[in-house]
């Protein structure tokens, strides 16, 4: 298996090819959900814009979806959950655009979001500065683009957030400001991109700075009832 150290513009090539543990794009329904969304399109950058979207809206956002069992990262257990958060959605789709022939890797960044809730303040003891916020980091065209999934269409419209959209050819980041004009996401430090999720520095790193109650279970019914703006 072939890994290569983070940097923020990689040399494209079989890294950021392979199936790994966790961009496991031979795996079955990943491989399936890719080959069904790009059907019919003749170039990388439509492939990209397709799977961009059915993995945006496709699959809800739920920031209070963040677990640290490594088995939940892999792309064919993030295709079998019905909502998740920013992280395995960006696996997700790195692993579709693989599977598509597209080369794709993981980027992080560490962001501060101005619109959280105080539900999400408290299980985050209160802070504010998300810790590797994931987003896929595809070749297209000659250059490395970035794309973030992770805010679903609907959420966006009920919250007034400014949708994520996507055309293959700029990076898709999250808005700086909501549809109000209110302060909304900000970037503060970039971990470079990744040739396979770095699951065991992400665990750390949570554990370190996180209380545990950010990644325990709690009764289905309370997920997903605020906090829907975070990460």
């Amino acid at each position: 298996m072939i890994h290569t150290p983070p940097t923020s513009s990689p040399e494209p090539g079989p890294a950021y090819l392979e199936s790994t543990r966790f961009l496991d794009w031979k795996s079955e329904p990943v491989l399936r959900f890719a080959r069904e969304v790009t059907a019919g399109e003749q170039t990388d950058v439509g492939r990209a814009v397709k799977l961009f979207y059915a993995v945006r809206d496709g699959w809800r956002y739920d920031p209070f979806a963040i677990r640290l069992d490594p088995a939940t990262y892999a792309a064919s257990a993030v295709y079998r959950s019905k909502a998740n958060y920013c992280i395995p959605k960006a696996i997700l789709l790195a692993a579709a655009a693989r599977a598509v022939g597209i080369c794709a890797g993981i980027g992080l960044s560490d962001v501060v979001n101005h619109l959280s809730t105080e539900k999400l303040k408290r299980r985050m003891g209160g802070k504010i500065l998300f810790l590797h916020h994931g987003y896929a980091v595809l070749h297209l065209e000659g250059k490395w683009v970035k794309a973030a999934p992770a805010f679903n269409i609907e959420l966006c419209r009920r919250f007034a957030v400014v949708p994520t959209d996507f055309d293959g050819r700029s990076d898709a980041l999250f808005q700086e400001f909501d549809a109000a004009n209110r302060r909304h996401m900000e970037y503060v430090k970039d971990h470079g991109t990744w040739s396979d999720f770095p699951y065991d520095m992400v665990a750390a790193d949570f554990q370190a700075f996180y209380p545990k109650e950010l990644w325990s279970e709690e009764p289905p019914e309370e997920k997903f009832e605020e906090g829907v703006l975070v990460r």
